[in-house]
């Protein structure tokens, strides 16, 4: 007997799961370039993937991105190209209770179209080391509202008029030199859809619970996996150590809490989820390359007044 797809788990995102309820647009109603929008909460955020590239820009909220191995904070206009296969997803942290009604605008386009086109269109070849950059998960700066309005476009758009818009776009950003690659290591994710679905029930937990202890362990009862094949299965699909990655995400809320508050520095160890200030100051050196007081001296010296 089949198995029953859970819309709010992440899987590999197939053609027959996307209608227009959570934002596509309609299969039959595009060409080459699809565009999608939607709000959160959403049955679209989760940690999954697909086989197309995707650029991404939000427009509303804040809160915790998720790329290959990649652990950082997003605002409003972050904008990132993700390649195929590349796991990914938004978390958004301070919603209201009645949620936001637009939260990302999406454009999804495959790679053999373009392959194909620049074989016979030379010009085209300028965009492909972008997108070998796309395999790593790449985040720009400095485009957000030039983007917003190619977005816009896009979507308001169909046809030609619309390929030309994504070409534009597509170019503007091949030619940028303000970003940075997310993901450590080019990351694509496998078939196994069950185990991932798992993996990203686990990986929801550690976001909302990170400052909480908890171990391997007891986090693998909890999916209903097997340590091992858990432990396996997590660093497959986010390219980090279970231990890393809680690292890394109690990590990135310490740097948080340095850059927005004036709270002692062992009391921002706690509250971050570490249990003891040496080990804290240690992760810290290791991630950062700095102690916590030199992050929040730079920190003052580039964000504060």
């Amino acid at each position: 007997m089949p198995r029953k797809a859970d819309a709010t788990l992440p899987q590999m995102e197939l053609e027959q799961q996307r209608d227009a309820t959570p934002g596509f647009e309609p299969k039959g109603s595009f060409g080459f370039i699809r565009y999608l929008e939607h709000g959160f909460p959403n049955a679209l955020v989760r940690w999954h993937y697909h086989d197309e590239y995707e650029l991404h820009l939000i427009v509303e909220s804040s809160g915790k991105v998720f790329v290959g191995d990649y652990i950082g904070q997003f605002t409003p206009g972050h904008l990132v190209l993700t390649g195929p296969r590349v796991p990914h997803n938004w978390v958004s942290l301070d919603t209201p209770p009645e949620g936001v009604a637009l939260r990302d605008m999406v454009v999804q386009f495959s790679h053999a179209p373009l392959a194909s086109m620049a074989a016979a269109i030379p010009e085209l070849k300028d965009v492909f080391p972008l997108l070998q950059r796309a395999l790593h998960g790449v985040e720009f700066f400095g485009v957000s509202e030039l983007s917003l309005r190619r977005f816009r476009r896009i979507r308001d758009s169909s046809g030609l008029p619309r390929f030309i818009e994504f070409l534009t776009l597509l170019g503007e950003l091949a030619q940028t030199s303000d970003y940075q690659l997310l993901s450590t290591v080019p990351m694509q994710s496998s078939d196994d859809d069950v185990a991932l679905a798992r993996i990203s029930s686990a990986i929801n937990f550690i976001v909302h619970n990170y400052s909480s202890q908890f171990s391997l362990k007891q986090l693998a009862e909890q999916v209903d996996m097997p340590e091992r094949t858990f432990s396996r299965f997590f660093r497959h699909a986010t390219g980090n150590s279970f231990t890393d990655f809680v690292n890394r995400l109690r990590i990135n809320k310490a740097c948080q809490l340095l850059m927005e508050t004036e709270r002692y520095v062992s009391n921002i160890c706690y509250e971050a989820g570490f249990n003891n200030v040496a080990n804290f100051n240690r992760r810290f050196l290791e991630l950062k390359g700095m102690t916590p007081k030199e992050f929040r001296q730079q920190a003052l010296g580039r964000f504060g007044e």
